[in-house]
């Protein structure tokens, strides 16, 4: 399962740090391929020399080698690997991680990562439940991030409470199944409508809303990388898309989208319909731009738009899942639920602008999951990357 994977394990000045040379024992056993960054401060616990000895590379610290004058690329690094796991980190480590600071070669490399980044924190009782301690782990979370959450057990010590690291075969595990979600939907197409509709007035005006896309580029690549092939009809939204796997279809108007629904549905498995679609278009586009001096008051009638997510609905077969989305201001489950039965789909991903973190353009969105039975899923705050996974994760239990 690991054959040929990259793995950078990063280790920060804690006592754990003497875990890792059998994590790293198990991995290349597995035949993962292994490089290790040490903060200076984890020289004290653990040695270099140990690591390179089971990894089969040289261990690094700094990003020039003063023997051999070669540099340590941090960009490199972080294109190289397949996935990056920090453990043990400590406080400190964790604390310039949230906040952006790189002042060694392990916190430059975790900048510039483009593959997961995994953490362990490992620290005292009283410092892992400190408030910021806790807000930091949070930070780490909501940018994607993976959280592997500490044991309760004896410390260094003395106390016994929450901050024992996991022990390696448990972070094996955790590594193991990252990889083994990579081929979760195989051979399964989903399709994923995102961001707003623009509805034209003149040749420069347009009736829009505040959709920026991101929760369904979000699922979008969440899927695609766990195996699925991907197609995302997308109205007008500043994101790009880098997964192979992934097609895009621009659209700009909800009668557009509608059509590219209607010409790509039929070998569809999954419908994620996360589009802000304007509910309405001007009944009569002037074809010129408007002149305010000439217009006076300008009254705009408007006709409704077709519903996308009712036609998908009524539409279905019995082998295609559809999902809607509810943003809403108000009896926001009731809403959500007579949505879901009216538009006949199989699952509504609810969400509430009375929820600080979860309006338009935010980088964190709450979620709730309801589903045909009424059966209601809460999810706390997250990264819109974290809310993508656990929208999959659903999918998976109901299709797989």
């Amino acid at each position: 399962m690991l054959e040929g994977k990259k793995v950078i394990i990063g280790i920060t000045g804690g006592i754990a740090a003497y875990k890792i040379p059998l994590l790293v024992r198990l991995l290349v056993k597995m035949k993962a391929t292994v490089k290790i960054i040490m903060t200076p401060a984890a020289h004290g616990f653990v040695t270099p020399l140990t690591l390179s000895t089971l990894c089969g590379h040289p261990v690094l610290t700094d990003p020039y080698d003063k023997e051999t004058g070669a540099w340590n690329s941090h960009v490199d690094l972080g294109k190289w690997a397949d996935l990056f796991l920090i453990a043990p980190l400590s406080a400190n480590t964790l604390a310039k991680m949230a906040h952006g600071q790189s002042d060694n070669l392990l916190l430059t490399t975790y900048l510039s990562a483009q593959c997961p980044v995994f953490f362990a924190p490992a620290m005292d009782l009283d410092m892992y439940k400190h408030p910021t301690t806790q807000q930091n782990i949070t930070l780490l979370q909501q940018r994607g991030n993976i959280f592997i959450a500490p044991a309760t057990g004896e410390l260094a010590s003395g106390l016994c409470g929450e901050g024992r690291m996991k022990e390696p075969a448990e972070i094996l595990e955790v590594i193991k199944d990252h990889f083994k979600k990579k081929s979760d939907f195989t051979n399964k197409n989903i399709l994923i409508t995102a961001g707003p509709t623009r509805e034209p007035i003149d040749p420069v005006r347009y009736i829009s809303n505040y959709s920026s896309g991101k929760m369904g580029y979000a699922i979008a690549e969440a899927f695609a990388d766990r195996g699925a092939n991907v197609i995302i009809i997308s109205g007008p939204v500043d994101l790009a898309i880098h997964n192979p796997r992934i097609n895009i279809v621009p659209v700009t108007t909800a009668g557009e989208m509608l059509d590219a629904v209607n010409n790509l549905s039929d070998n569809i498995d999954v419908f994620v319909m996360t589009a802000a679609v304007s509910d309405y278009r001007p009944a009569v586009v002037a074809k010129q731009k408007i002149k305010k001096e000439d217009a006076g008051e300008v009254v705009l009638s408007l006709k409704k738009n077709k519903d996308i997510l009712a036609h998908i609905g009524k539409n279905k077969t019995s082998k295609q899942l559809v999902i809607g989305f509810a943003l809403e201001t108000e009896n926001e489950i009731d809403n959500a639920i007579r949505k879901l039965e009216n538009k006949n789909a199989d699952l509504i991903v609810l969400n509430s602008l009375n929820d600080p973190g979860a309006g338009f353009g935010a980088d964190t969105n709450k979620i709730s999951i309801i589903d045909k039975n009424g059966r209601v899923k809460r999810f706390s705050l997250k990264g819109k990357k974290e809310v993508a996974q656990d929208i999959v994760d659903t999918v998976k239990k109901i299709i797989l």
